[in-house]
């Protein structure tokens, strides 16, 4: 039998996408992928995700607002925007903490306010949240194990294995982005957690096998066979994982297919 390959995190909003998207699809499902998890930073990024969703099926959309956004009225605003979307979003996400830019005691405290009442929405209205935790990864561990979150996916996680293991513990899962050929974190990361809490993403356009050259869904191949390799199993097995971790946090919402 062969498993779907979801890559459940990308910004193919992104205007370096403009020109050529339908090409990028196209060898996304030549690599086997069938679902692609469009997150968003901001209104316009989740406006633009509903739209791209309605002309490529293979396109499943989220709306979250990216934590250096320091501004509580635009969570009011995209928090309005998800409820008014629920029935055709996948996620709330990105959204979470991000220390390595926001370093600031009160802009931090801003960004924990904000980020909880994502958590909070998330338990209302029942989107798994696709998290940001740059240079946070134990402290938004901590706050989403504190607001009771239940379905949780942890982005390009950065932190040490055993900050992630009380994630692991509740049943969150880490998605896995092709850098991790080039990263020793990520690498240590995969060696230390277990194949039933990971998932498959490449955070396109970044992230990619290749410093500073745009990333493309169809490079999760690249995710795939580095796992395999740092796990002793078959690619294969990777890809079953995979596809079960991704149907368990998202249920049929990103497995409708094209």
């Amino acid at each position: 039998m062969r498993y779907p390959i979801v890559d459940t995190h990308t910004h193919l909003s992104d205007p370096v996408f403009d020109k050529d998207l339908h090409a990028v699809l196209q060898k996304a499902q030549a690599a086997g992928i069938c679902a692609i998890l469009l997150v968003g930073e901001n209104l316009e990024d989740a406006v633009k995700n509903l739209d791209l969703a309605r002309r490529f099926p293979i396109l499943k959309p989220a709306a979250g607002l990216y934590p250096q956004i320091l501004d509580p009225k635009a969570a009011d605003i995209m928090i309005t925007f998800i409820r008014a979307h629920r029935r055709r979003l996948v996620a709330i996400g990105e959204v979470g903490l991000d220390h390595w830019v926001v370093k600031t005691d009160a802009g931090k405290a801003v960004q924990e306010t904000i980020f909880k009442r994502f958590i909070e929405l998330s338990g209302e209205l029942d989107l798994p949240l696709n998290v940001h935790s740059r240079s946070a990864g134990r402290k938004a561990v901590d706050l989403l194990l504190q607001c009771n979150a239940t379905r949780v996916q942890l982005h390009a996680f950065d932190g040490k294995a055993s900050s992630a293991m009380p994630a692991v513990e509740a049943g969150f899962f880490f998605s896995i982005p092709p850098s991790v050929v080039r990263s020793r974190q990520k690498q240590k990361l995969v060696k230390n957690l277990p194949l039933n809490c990971l998932l498959l993403e490449t955070d396109s356009p970044v992230l990619g096998p290749v410093p500073n050259e745009r990333n493309q869904p169809a490079n999760i191949t690249i995710a795939i066979e580095t796992i395999a390799e740092i796990k002793g199993v078959r690619k294969e097995a990777v890809i079953e994982a995979a596809a079960a971790n991704t149907e368990a946090l998202y249920g049929d919402a990103v497995f409708d297919g094209p």
